[in-house]
């Protein structure tokens, strides 16, 4: 009778799998975006967008993965690849939207446009690869 043992998981598996790494890759990338969505305005505008967008990419990034495997593991079906996915997108569209009014963030709409997209691109492929996953 064969025994029932764990797939190996590789480097870049446990890599794409990794909490800390996601979060790190989301704030860098993200705050970059912000500094280069504000780049026309001066250097403390364009500091406090990449450090607000930063720090909120990082800790949406940090949530976002783990609520996204949570309603994974609790829906069913099509609703286990929709729902937790749209949810996401919703809200980071209104946490990215206040935070950045907030912060008088120049370009608030150039500085949403690519953290919003990447977000919810990444929920939805985040999403599928949960079903593919041991």
């Amino acid at each position: 009778m064969p025994q029932n043992r764990p797939a190996r998981q590789t480097f870049s598996t446990s890599l794409f799998r990794s909490t800390a790494v996601h979060v790190a890759l989301g704030g860098l990338a993200m705050g970059g975006w912000a500094a280069f969505a504000n780049r026309h305005h001066p250097l403390p505008d364009l500091l406090l967008a990449a450090v607000v967008q930063g720090a909120i990419s990082a800790l949406i990034t940090l949530i976002m993965k783990r609520g996204l495997e949570a309603g994974f593991r609790r829906l069913d079906g099509p609703a286990a690849r929709l729902v937790p996915p749209l949810v996401s997108c919703l809200t980071i569209a209104c946490v990215l939207f206040v935070a950045h009014t907030l912060a008088g963030t120049p370009e608030v709409w150039a500085t949403l446009a690519v953290p919003w997209t990447v977000s919810t691109t990444y929920a939805f492929v985040y999403v599928v690869s949960l079903r593919r996953a041991p």
